[in-house]
């Protein structure tokens, strides 16, 4: 919890290898970038046209009401947000459900095709994984409808909590330092791990509130859960798979990664998430943060082809790194 008198108004806590008594920090890696870099960017004349909306060649999806046994479904329903099935649970992914990722229900980056899956037709949430804060992954919104309508447990990382007891005082949060492990059950456990990232919700608070990945451990297989993050030379990668061995199911970010100069810390591109994919030793990967919020300057079929690419370039068979778009349903071999 915050303390008043800290100049963290979300967390205070020890310092840490992460964590400077103020603001959290990625060990070894990139800072992100300031204002002036921020306004270079913005005014580079690179940033690609979208259209206002797309259609997704999928309807939206009507899911069952759980998946058990050895089953393992992952249902898009766009950018980060996934509904995830395994083993009795429905979880969901970094859910935004509102048109904007932004503060504002008038400015910001606005949805081009609508959600995978209409609110009303989730089934029971369980547990919801918030991996950050930025708008695109946390939606207030969304996380107080949820909280009205399935009452779910909340997983996030130090400091998130506080944003979200703001808009659901009731709400049941987890919160984890990475390192951390939470027992969902006797059979089902989550692991926060590191991502290479940032955090903020305004001018004023960057970095303080910590952001991770996350590892669920199931009787159908583990999964990496991975919201947002820079490739930071693989280190990531390796660290999962050494502690945690190899993964049924890897669900990562290859969007939103142009210009490299601004985003490499922040973004992969889409070689890096084929080469994490390979160092996390992931049997199959679900393919996110593309096609919806227009966030960078690639055009918005640029990812797929680069995807593509990568995927001939590293000799992985594309059946294995699915990039889903809205309402696409992915059953998750057994490896």
């Amino acid at each position: 919890m915050a303390n008043a008198k800290s100049k963290n108004p979300y967390y205070h806590g020890p310092i840490s290898d992460h964590f400077d008594g103020v603001r959290f920090f990625n060990p070894g890696g990139i800072a992100p970038l300031g204002v002036r870099a921020l306004l270079r960017w913005q005014f580079n004349g690179e940033r690609q046209t979208w259209k206002k909306q797309v259609t997704s060649p999928f309807a939206p999806a009507k899911p069952e009401s759980l998946v058990s046994g050895d089953g393992l479904r992952v249902t898009m329903v766009g950018h980060a947000s996934m509904l995830v099935q395994v083993a009795g649970l429905n979880i969901l992914t970094d859910p935004v459900w509102s048109d904007r990722a932004s503060p504002f229900s008038f400015a910001g980056p606005k949805r081009v095709t609508a959600p995978g899956i209409r609110f009303d037709d989730l089934p029971k949430i369980d547990l919801v994984l918030v991996s950050h804060n930025h708008y695109d992954h946390l939606d207030i919104a969304t996380l107080k409808r949820l909280q009205i309508a399935h009452e779910p447990q909340f997983v996030t990382p130090l400091g998130n909590d506080a944003i979200i007891r703001h808009a659901a005082p009731d709400a049941h949060i987890t919160v984890m330092d990475w390192g951390d492990r939470a027992a969902i059950s006797d059979k089902i456990a989550i692991d926060a791990e590191p991502a290479h990232h940032w955090s903020a919700r305004g001018t004023g608070d960057r970095s303080m509130a910590l952001w991770a990945a996350f590892v669920i451990t199931t009787p159908a297989g583990r999964i990496y859960h991975v919201g947002d993050t820079g490739f930071h030379g693989g280190v990531n990668y390796k660290a999962a798979q050494e502690k945690h061995g190899a993964f049924r199911l890897a669900i990562l970010p290859f969007g939103a990664y142009e210009p490299r100069w601004f985003m490499r810390g922040q973004h992969q591109n889409p070689q890096e998430a084929v080469m994490g994919m390979q160092l996390a030793n992931a049997a199959y990967v679900a393919g996110h943060h593309f096609a919806t919020f227009q966030l960078t300057d690639e055009a918005i079929d640029a990812p797929v082809a680069a995807l593509d690419i990568a995927l001939r370039e590293y000799g992985v068979d594309r059946a294995r790194f699915r990039p889903l778009r809205a309402g696409e349903v992915f059953d998750v071999p057994m490896t």
